[in-house]
């Protein structure tokens, strides 16, 4: 079912947007040459538990898992795109870094993930940032009420394609409010014009994510971490947002933060 939220709620799923904003903001800039991953999920707990809040990950057991996830935190390592389940490893020079975190903050939750290059970046990692990035803020400008459904998901792949990169409709965004995962599903591709007719108070994750030369993807031994077919990298991008009778508005926008620096060689 398909929950539409009034303005007054949706002002209350503020405070979860800005915290996964806030903490997502800090730990890219935290993720540099030689922190472990581990280090990383062990800070977004201690602010999880700071704010009060509730981590959507920890007691996770979808289908496609192998659950409960046990963290609170997804992290992504070149080749692995999306459900990285933290492990022991420091990060290296040249590290790509996807950060997905979802949290419930006075029952309302957010989801929002980032991309970055660790250390000294390859430049075609950059541009596929860069290319999630965009393609993110081609769904979001596309979700706005009596648009469809297929006009998100069209926005986001002809970003994609316009670079040259395939696009896997498995995994894609959702329905957001006080659940982590709910109706609609908004998948990374669709046809213009097709689709559920957006309204007012639909609060959804949008979250492009692409690999360099494949569309394909394997589960990792972990049964989490999904991984590229071939080895090439991926870079995932998401905010959650709400459509309005204007302007959808980002709940997890991180634009007015300090963004993410190392040298002048990171980009987020």
């Amino acid at each position: 079912m398909i929950e539409y939220y009034s303005p007054a709620e949706i002002e209350r799923m503020r405070p979860a947007g800005r915290f996964v904003a806030q903490t997502l903001t800090e730990l890219a800039e935290v993720a540099d040459v030689g922190v472990n991953l581990l280090d990383l999920d062990e800070l977004a707990a201690r602010r999880i538990k700071e704010a009060g809040g509730r981590s959507c990950y920890v007691d996770y057991s979808p289908p496609f898992g192998s659950g409960p996830f046990g963290k609170v935190l997804c992290t992504s390592v070149n080749d692995a795109v999306l459900h990285g389940l933290p492990h022991r490893y420091r990060l290296r020079d040249g590290d790509l870094l996807s950060l997905d975190f979802a949290v419930e903050v006075d029952g309302w939750v957010a989801d929002s993930a980032i991309s970055v290059a660790v250390g000294e970046p390859r430049e075609e990692d950059l541009r596929l940032i860069d290319t999630a990035a965009r393609a993110l803020e081609a769904g979001i400008g596309a979700a706005r009420a009596d648009s469809r459904l297929g006009d998100v998901s069209a926005s986001i792949a002809e970003v994609a394609r316009a670079e040259g990169l395939s696009v896997n409709t498995e995994f894609g965004g959702h329905g957001v409010g006080r659940t982590m995962h709910a109706d609609p599903q908004v998948p990374n591709d669709g046809r213009p014009g097709r689709g559920l007719r957006l309204r007012p108070g639909l609060v959804i994750a949008i979250e492009p994510w692409f690999l360099h030369t494949t569309d394909r993807i394997r589960f990792d031994a972990d049964g989490w971490t999904l991984r590229s077919a071939d080895g090439s990298r991926g870079a995932h991008m998401e905010h959650t947002i709400a459509v309005t009778e204007g302007d959808p508005i980002v709940l997890t926008d991180r634009s007015a933060l300090p963004q993410p620096v190392s040298g002048s060689t990171r980009r987020a």
